[in-house]
């Protein structure tokens, strides 16, 4: 593993078989996939499609039918390894009698923290997920976007170094939405890497540096999300000060008629189009899956 992948995997795959024995479900197949220090990496699918299942062979919490999976440079069903990993599950499983500060606290406890380590991130996290005012109630009281809030606090106890957030998101009104998008980056700007797992895509297109799409266990696509949401064969000229008849020649006359071109590229689709398309291309071609090593093919190579 290079020095700057927080997680690979290679030829990872889990089968979920009955009391018998006999396959029931091929929740992953062959996943091959990096994931780099300080960035966020989206991966996305319709519920079933196996990303939930990723993350808990990640931390450990199932075993591989074949392949492996490493995360800091040791196999993932080493558990020591999640000291440096904060979760936040789908759904969170907290204690409904205990309040904010004392949830905080007794996660902290798991990790052997001092107590006034303890108190100071206890202060800190319940301030930064927005939940000050109700530091004191029970969570039975809390809404459930409430409790998503510090769900994703007691995933930062231990300032991990790796956060996988699964749908996290879920239960939040659009403020809640928006500070966590902001949440997450401010933690990759503090050199954290964050794995995020969601079916909603509005809420990652302009979070994650990278994304990879997953569709009945399959990895369909991978890559930067800017490059992903490129029109190739469409060219867009935004230009200021040009004429009528300036606007309707090409790109020499536009110099001619002494305006200025202030971009020329691609433009871009959405990430819901993007998923739409890779999920119908899914279907219609069931073998097709990509390798988790986006970065070696170029532009070029994609095209072809």
């Amino acid at each position: 593993m290079q020095v700057d992948v927080v997680i690979e995997t290679r030829n990872l795959t889990k089968v979920y078989r009955d009391f018998w024995g006999r396959q029931k479900v091929r929740a992953l197949k062959a996943l091959d996939l990096e994931v780099r220090r300080g960035e966020i990496f989206g991966l996305l699918g319709p519920n079933g499609s196996g990303k939930t299942t990723t993350i808990k062979l990640l931390l450990g919490l199932l075993f591989p039918t074949s392949g492996q999976a490493l995360v800091f440079d040791r196999d993932a069903t080493d558990v020591t390894k999640n000291e440096r990993i904060g979760y936040l599950p789908e759904e969170s499983y907290l204690y409904r009698f205990l309040n904010a500060e004392e949830t905080l606290d007794f996660y902290g406890r798991l990790f052997n923290m001092p107590r006034a380590v303890r108190r100071q991130r206890t202060f800190d996290l319940i301030e930064l997920v927005g939940l000050d005012w109700a530091r004191k109630r029970q969570l039975k009281e809390y809404s459930k976007g409430m409790v998503r809030r510090i769900g994703l606090a007691q995933a930062l106890i231990n300032d991990p170094e790796l956060i996988l957030l699964d749908e996290p998101t879920t239960g939040l009104d659009p403020i809640g939405t928006r500070e966590i998008k902001d949440l997450s980056l401010k933690l990759r700007d503090e050199v954290k890497t964050i794995l995020m797992c969601s079916h909603l895509l509005a809420d990652v297109q302009n979070v994650c540096d990278r994304i990879g799409i997953l569709h009945q266990g399959e990895l369909k696509e991978l890559g930067r999300v800017d490059n992903l949401l490129k029109v190739r064969d469409v060219t867009e000229i935004h230009a200021t000060g040009l004429s009528e008849q300036a606007k309707e020649e090409i790109r020499q006359t536009i110099e001619k008629h002494n305006a200025k071109v202030i971009t020329m590229g691609n433009p871009t689709s959405t990430l819901e189009e993007l998923f739409l398309k890779i999920i119908r291309e899914s279907e219609a071609h069931p073998g097709r899956r990509v390798r988790g090593v986006e970065e070696v093919h170029s532009d070029a190579a994609r095209t072809s």
